[in-house]
């Protein structure tokens, strides 16, 4: 099956191939129709999985009728990042049909942005904060916007942005297109969508689960040799694009520069640097002349680097749903990959929280080199559901046959 199915205009089917794009994922298949017919859309898929593409090329079939030179699409985004991620995938479908697209977020000068907006884009991608910022100042006009994207809905609430959004959609007129995509839906978003959505087209694909091309393994560790045992693990593992998720923001830069004195090629990417420091470290990591980017989960939102084919856990997070959303870094787009993460004695609630969520046990290794007591478990009335053997649990094996970990 192809994109010919949806009858694009052959300058939106010139950006398609020009991305490389031959069959549509099934977040595509399942949105891009209704939302091509103007319905409102509760798109829930897994981080990887194509979201971007689904709204992005509907919304350009839908702008190249109608008037130029005005806002008529506003994507709204939690993380600097992401909305650059969702701009570059504009410029790079829509090359051909001339519509514009520009970013607003903070930690840079406004100054550009307002000129972008002045000479006439069609489609924002916004950040909260500056978005109201410029609302205040008079200098965007979202009167004439014709389609929202909340994307990453589940993050926007997490962050705070509830209240930010609410002013926002004040503003826009009432007869509108919304969209909401995310990777994971807690049932307050869940609610939040009922409320602003009208008659929604809801698509649940792979529900609150990272993709199927991922493997998993925990690794016991002693909290004293964590970064000893990262070091070990990073010159086992067989791949030039390894990231590496840490708790703080200063873990993560601490953690890249213990890597780059013991001769690794590592960055960090962390809220408090500054934009153009972000970009740097972005784009070395994207051209491979960083191997390891160690970030915070708010940093790496945004972060779409399909050459990505190892995430660990330094640190575990703090919800279920910020590990899937970790994970999904790697195997995007049906590619493979693997996830490994550092686990105490103390983070053994949310690893079986994380389990619940995936409905399967989480494998168990060690590492090699390394004598680190096994993770003492106690019993637990979790249940898992073994529905095929194409999602059944990797289970863990008997402390008799405890494997060494290796990697080829």
């Amino acid at each position: 099956m192809s994109f010919d199915i949806f009858n694009f205009h052959p300058q939106i089917h010139a950006g398609i191939a020009k991305a490389g794009f031959t069959t549509p994922t099934p977040i595509q298949l399942q949105a891009i129709p209704p939302i091509l017919g103007g319905q409102d859309v509760l798109g829930l898929a897994q981080t990887g999985t194509g979201k971007t593409a689904a709204f992005v090329l509907p919304i350009l079939q839908h702008l190249l009728r109608g008037p130029r030179r005005k806002l008529r699409a506003l994507i709204l985004s939690p993380t600097r990042e992401l909305a650059e991620q969702s701009h570059n995938a504009i410029q790079l479908l829509g090359r051909q049909t001339g519509l514009r697209s520009l970013t607003i977020y903070g930690g840079v000068s406004a100054t550009p942005q307002i000129k972008g907006l002045r000479a006439g884009a069609e489609i924002a991608v916004a950040c909260p904060g500056r978005l109201l910022d410029l609302l205040g100042q008079r200098v965007v006009d979202l009167r004439s916007v014709e389609i929202v994207v909340l994307d990453e809905a589940d993050r926007m609430f997490d962050m705070g942005f509830l209240p930010d959004i609410r002013r926002i959609l004040a503003a826009l007129p009432a007869e509108r297109q919304m969209l909401f995509f995310s990777a994971t839906m807690p049932d307050a978003i869940r609610n939040l969508a009922t409320e602003m959505l009208r008659n929604p087209v809801t698509i649940e694909i792979g529900a609150s689960q990272p993709v199927e091309t991922i493997s998993h393994a925990l690794i016991p560790a002693d909290p004293n040799r964590k970064t000893e045992m990262l070091l070990a693990l990073l010159k086992q593992v067989d791949s030039d694009q390894v990231l590496v998720f840490a708790r703080t923001k200063r873990r993560a830069q601490k953690l890249a520069g213990q890597l780059v004195k013991a001769g690794l090629s590592a960055a960090a990417l962390e809220g408090d640097m500054t934009q153009s420091k972000r970009q740097q470290a972005m784009e070395r990591f994207r051209n491979g002349r960083v191997r390891v980017l160690v970030a915070t989960d708010i940093a790496a939102r945004g972060i779409d680097v399909v050459q990505i084919t190892h995430v660990i856990n330094y640190d575990l997070p703090d919800t279920a749903e910020a590990y899937t959303h970790r994970i999904g870094r790697t195997g995007r787009m049906a590619r493979s990959g693997a996830a490994f993460s550092l686990v105490t004695q103390q983070d053994l609630p949310m690893v079986r929280t994380i389990e619940r969520l995936l409905n399967y046990r989480l494998e168990r290794r060690e590492l090699e080199g390394f004598d680190t007591p096994p993770l003492v478990e106690r019993p637990t009335t979790v249940s898992y559901r073994f529905q095929s053997s194409k999602s059944a649990p990797i289970m863990a094996p008997k402390p008799s046959r405890r494997r060494a970990f290796r990697m080829a």
